[in-house]
């Protein structure tokens, strides 16, 4: 049972290692070429993959917090929409007290 989890784990890592080889930008691939990182990696178990993940790809600059990403902001993230969000809650509670005081009769009409 243990060869077969070293096994099952030695896969694993080569294909993660390569898939993250392949897909990386040539200007970011340290040391040899990047077709050579991919034979080491294949052919080369546990130590191919490990040197690759370790030291075969430049990884500075990867952390978030850098400039923004392009595209869609979360609303969570999104000032104007969380000012829109808290405006609206507090009619909605104006409303809502006026209406319990007895003098806001129907808002919709």
């Amino acid at each position: 049972m243990p060869r077969v989890l070293a096994a099952v784990a030695s896969i694993a890592l080569t294909v993660f290692a390569l898939a993250d080889c392949i897909q990386t930008e040539d200007a970011r691939v340290r040391g040899i070429p990047k077709w050579a990182w991919i034979v080491l990696v294949v052919l080369i178990p546990w130590v191919g993959p490990i040197t690759w993940l370790l030291v075969g790809k430049d990884r500075t600059g990867e952390q978030s917090g850098g400039a923004p990403r392009p595209g869609p902001m979360a609303p969570d993230d999104d000032p104007e929409f969380l000012r829109s969000l808290d405006e609206q809650i507090r009619r909605e509670r104006r409303e809502r007290e006026r209406r319990e005081r007895g003098d806001g009769g129907d808002p919709g009409a």
